[in-house]
C-alpha cells in the first residue's frame, strides 16, 4: 500500500495488484490398478459411487483393470485428480496419479 501526502491527514490509495499469469499445470490421470483383494463387483460399485460412471462404464474400467491390470479412470487438473485418488484409495481401491504426458 501507499500513502498519499494531500497536506492534510494520511491517505491510503490502493495499491495496483498484479495477478501472476494463471499456468496450466497440465493434465493428471487418475489410474487405478488391479489387486487381488477387491471383487469385481466391489470395484464396479466403487466406480459408480465415487466416480459417477454409469453401469456399463463402470464395468468397462473394472474389466480393464482386471485384464490389464490398469485402467485410466479419470483426467484433468491436479487438485481433482488428487481428490479423486484419495477418495478411491479410501475405498481401498489401488489408485495412482500420472501426469498426462506419460505414455502407457
Amino acid at each position: 500500500m501507499t500513502i498519499v501526502d494531500t497536506g492534510t491527514a494520511p491517505q491510503i490509495a490502493p495499491r495496483k495488484e498484479t495477478v501472476p499469469a494463471v499456468q496450466p499445470e497440465g493434465l493428471w490421470r487418475v489410474v487405478v490398478l488391479n489387486d487381488p483383494v477387491n471383487l469385481m463387483s466391489y470395484v464396479v460399485l466403487v466406480f459408480r459411487k465415487v466416480l459417477g460412471f454409469d453401469e456399463p462404464t463402470a464395468r468397462k474400467h473394472m474389466l480393464e483393470v482386471h485384464e490389464a491390470g490398469r485402467s485410466v479412470v479419470w483426467t484433468g487438473l491436479r487438485e481433482q485428480a488428487e481428490h479423486y485418488a484419495f477418495t478411491l484409495q479410501q475405498w481401498h481401491l489401488s489408485a495412482i496419479l500420472e501426469p498426462q504426458d506419460e505414455t502407457h
